[in-house]
């Protein structure tokens, strides 16, 4: 059964107008949600792996979401999109935030798996990785 409501959750990293345009491209019927989440300055990483100690950080990640969503969709398809800001860890807001909004299904890019072993225990799990256990409902990640 095709989902009604798809969310897409966007960290300021790249390729991420692939995830939306895949949600949009595969769920035509669906309400999609492009959730902007901005990461705590306590956070060791934030948007784009660039900490920001700026005051207007949630306006200047709801303007990149909405610039994402104009560069990927036409009107008609932009209608049907809500753009959404919160801060807080991704792996913690996204599957709350899908379980709170009864999202049927998430898309959202992933990093892909070329990171050596020694990186990747370095830095700890990816956030693909966290929300995909995190979240009861089905995760499409692309790579």
């Amino acid at each position: 059964m095709a989902p009604d409501h798809v969310l897409v959750p966007t960290l300021g990293r790249p390729r991420e107008d692939e995830a939306l345009a895949y949600a949009l491209e595969t769920f035509p019927d669906a309400d999609v949600t492009l959730l902007a989440v901005v990461t705590p300055l306590d956070a060791p990483l934030s948007e784009g792996g660039v900490l920001e100690r700026d005051e207007d950080r949630l306006e200047q990640t709801h303007q990149r979401a909405t610039a994402l969503l104009e560069s990927v969709a036409d009107d008609a398809a932009g209608e049907r999109v809500r753009v959404d800001v919160l801060e807080g860890r991704p792996g913690t807001i996204v599957p709350q935030y899908a379980s709170d909004e009864a999202v049927d299904h998430v898309v959202m890019h992933g990093h892909g798996t070329t990171t050596p072993g020694f990186v990747r225990r370095f830095l700890g799990r990816g956030v693909a990785t966290t929300i995909v256990e995190r979240t009861d409902e089905p995760v499409t990640v692309l790579e």
